[in-house]
């Protein structure tokens, strides 16, 4: 069975100056799927999103979405595409009604369209009052319904959730996954790394310009292993049971005095919960909990963008 990908690039390459902002960026994301763009700051994010749309052109590599090429049909990618930007970027003294009204005019869609994304995201009460009023959610999702207004083959979310409120969240998350489900490819940059878990079909992960890890969340918390973590009764005992989880884990054990826990990751499949028990007993650690679970999506990041810290 062919794929077909809605983005794909081939070496993107993007020189501002002395810095290599990307480095030969290799990205295949399949139709109607959800892709979460991570990565540290600096690494890329940004400036792939901004070749993707159109707003940058590469120094070297090609890059073809929704079937254009980015340099070469420009006009069809921006007809193909919807944008929502880290910031609301909706007109404060009109109405909600007027600004989606306002982008259908200028997007040439029927102004049908509006009033019926108002309703859909939950704007039709609030959409006579001027958008300043609107809280961030509302502001957020009133941004993402303009987006819609021409039924993007690909639509790219920067950040859509950073500073909402859970509800607000929860909100923008099912109407990411009701696109998805309805044919929209997803290209989503975020910091909440729970997130891109819950919404994402698959993770890229960007580190100095190429990318460095691609699979589902899945694929790539079994690239660390498993991780094991203990609850100390008392803090004393901290420093004992990071030795014995040194040694069971070959790896450097992470303290939280104020938690009173120690955790580190395996690789290790014969490593069992009994085991670390039975040998955190005989060490004399008394303790109220103990885990050996698959590490979340922000211990997987931490660990594959680590950086070794400069010899003094």
């Amino acid at each position: 069975m062919t794929t077909t990908y809605a983005v794909l690039s081939e070496g993107l390459e993007k020189r501002y100056g002395e810095v290599r902002a990307l480095r030969g960026l290799d990205l295949a994301v399949p139709e109607g799927t959800v892709c979460g763009i991570l990565g540290p700051n600096g690494a890329g994010k940004t400036t792939a999103v901004r070749v993707l749309t159109t707003l940058t052109s590469p120094d070297a590599g090609s890059a073809r979405v929704a079937g254009h090429d980015v340099a070469r049909e420009a006009a069809a990618v921006r007809r193909s595409i919807g944008v929502t930007g880290q910031y609301a970027s909706v007109d404060g003294d009109l109405t909600g009604r007027e600004n989606l009204r306002l982008f259908a005019r200028l997007l040439r869609a029927p102004r049908a369209r509006a009033d019926d994304l108002l309703e859909r995201f939950g704007l039709d009460e609030a959409a006579g009052r001027p958008a300043r009023t609107y809280s961030g959610g509302m502001r957020r999702r009133l941004d993402l319904a303009a987006s819609l207004l021409v039924r993007p083959a690909v639509l790219f979310l920067d950040e859509p959730t950073t500073g909402l409120d859970p509800h607000s969240r929860n909100a923008i998350r099912d109407s990411v996954r009701e696109l998805a489900s309805r044919g929209t490819t997803v290209l989503l940059t975020t910091q909440y790394l729970e997130e891109a878990d819950q919404l994402a079909d698959d993770i890229v992960l960007i580190d100095e310009g190429r990318a460095a890890h691609t699979g589902t969340p899945a694929q790539l918390k079994a690239l660390i292993g498993s991780y094991a973590e203990v609850v100390v009764a008392d803090p004393s005992g901290l420093h004992a049971a990071a030795a014995v989880l040194d040694r069971l884990t070959g790896s450097e054990p992470a303290l939280d005095e104020e938690a009173r826990t120690v955790g580190a990751v395996t690789t290790d499949p014969t490593l069992t919960l009994p085991r670390v028990v039975r040998e955190l007993d005989a060490s004399g650690v008394l303790i109220v909990d103990a885990t050996l679970r698959p590490p979340t999506l922000d211990e997987v990041f931490l660990r594959l963008t680590a950086r070794e810290e400069p010899t003094p």
